[in-house]
């Protein structure tokens, strides 16, 4: 690429970068900026429009980073299109030559678009703090992690958390635990969360039309571009399928059976793809045996409720599903290695840390006489399976405390819960 091409593109780059705008604060901000003293590049991933970009610009602006102190490359710039693994040294010539900082950060986006490019960020990540974001057809996010392995540290960014989402409405939670009126307000927008989802651009729009254009960009241009043209039916009757099951187990052999891929290789590589793209999650029974984890139904989760609510097909007793969705992401959200849990009755996820299960958790709408013994008897068994002494149900807007066989279990409202 002529110098003089890039140039410009760097230099147009710059001033979009610059622009000072009102952002929604993300909870991975502080974290990300954590990781800045350990020296190593950081790769930001997760699935499109969950505001990766949005975020180098939160943190630029939290760093309180001055105009020479930073260079920003998106490479997702149709401009770049001639751009080879020859002209990163241009980069950091432009940089040199427009008296950038001799240490700069670098902020990149979409740097899969580049061949080699993990070459080059091996070698100067030692001058420069970089931070990375990524994915699409070329290079799914958790491939991109993968490329850096041992020389990066990785994080996830996920759509709006419930907290995120309230301010982006700008409604101040400072005081909800004493502020009767300010929980009813919760309630309200909690409902509407659980239904919405929190994808940036549809929350801040306040337009859920633009989940069908997000859904149809992830499974064409993620997913069906990575396979033979001739699964393109296939693969979107798969995903609808996985839509219409969220939180329900998962036989990869009926799988097949009901949407007609017959090479069980190919639909496993086909939700190996869903799941690299952060679409979707496949959770495993627990079992101490690792053969037998792969050998039992996984149960299936979806990044963002919104997609189930919007493009899956959907009944009114599925708001139970929806939340134990939307409480499966918030666990994934917060790091936590989630299993499920299932012998005379099921617990809906187990916590494992190191190598002991540390936390039981339910999920039900709502605990009433029809469901009370199963939910309580599924957390139980779980309880007694790995002598735990507590264990927590989560419903919609239930709060209250529970003896049961010598165990305490807490029943609290997810939303409570989040922002505890």
């Amino acid at each position: 690429m002529k110098q003089e091409a890039l140039y410009y593109v760097l230099y147009e780059q710059q001033k979009e970068f610059q622009e000072n705008r009102e952002y929604v604060e993300r909870e991975l901000t502080k974290k990300a900026i954590s990781f800045i003293r350990l020296k190593l590049p950081i790769v930001v991933t997760g699935i499109r429009r969950a505001g990766k970009s949005t975020l180098l610009k939160i943190i630029k602006n939290e760093l309180q980073l001055k105009e020479k102190d930073y260079l920003y490359i998106n490479f997702n710039d149709e401009r770049l299109i001639d751009f080879s693994v020859e002209d990163f040294q241009k980069i950091l010539d432009f940089a040199n030559e427009q008296g950038f900082k001799e240490n700069c950060y670098l902020f990149i986006d979409e740097i899969q678009e580049v061949n080699k490019w993990e070459k080059w960020v091996d070698r100067i990540k030692e001058k420069h703090p970089i931070l990375i974001t990524g994915s699409n057809s070329k290079l799914l996010s958790k491939e991109i992690s993968t490329i850096l392995t041992g020389r990066s540290i990785n994080t996830n960014l996920y759509p709006f958390s419930f907290r995120e989402f309230l301010d982006a409405k700008k409604i101040d939670i400072a005081n909800f635990r004493l502020d009767i009126k300010l929980q009813a307000i919760l309630r309200k927008e909690f409902s509407l969360f659980l239904d919405s989802g929190g994808i940036p651009k549809v929350i801040v729009d306040d337009d859920k039309r633009l989940l069908h254009e997000i859904y149809e960009n992830i499974i064409y241009r993620d997913i069906i571009k990575r396979f033979n043209k001739n699964l393109e039916k296939p693969i979107k009757e798969a995903s609808a399928y996985l839509l219409s099951n969220i939180s329900k187990e998962l036989g990869t052999r009926s799988m097949s059976n009901i949407i007609g891929i017959k090479n069980l290789a190919t639909l496993k590589s086909i939700l190996d793809a869903f799941e690299k793209a952060f679409l979707f999650f496949f959770v495993n029974k627990f079992d101490y045996s690792v053969r037998k984890q792969i050998q039992n139904p996984r149960k299936v989760y979806c990044i963002d409720n919104g997609f189930g609510t919007n493009i899956g097909f959907r009944f009114s007793e599925d708001k139970g599903r929806f939340l134990e969705n939307l409480v499966f992401i918030e666990l994934k959200r917060n790091d936590k290695e989630v299993y499920y849990y299932s012998d005379k009755g099921e617990c809906d996820f187990v916590i494992k840390e190191g190598i002991k299960i540390k936390e039981a958790i339910q999920v039900c709408y709502e605990l009433n006489d029809e469901n009370r013994e199963r939910e309580i008897n599924g957390l139980i068994g779980a309880l007694d399976k790995f002598n735990l002494n507590e264990g927590l149900i989560l419903t919609f807007n239930q709060d209250d405390e529970l003896k049961v066989d010598g165990k305490k279990i807490k029943v609290l409202p997810v939303w409570k819960w989040i922002l505890a």
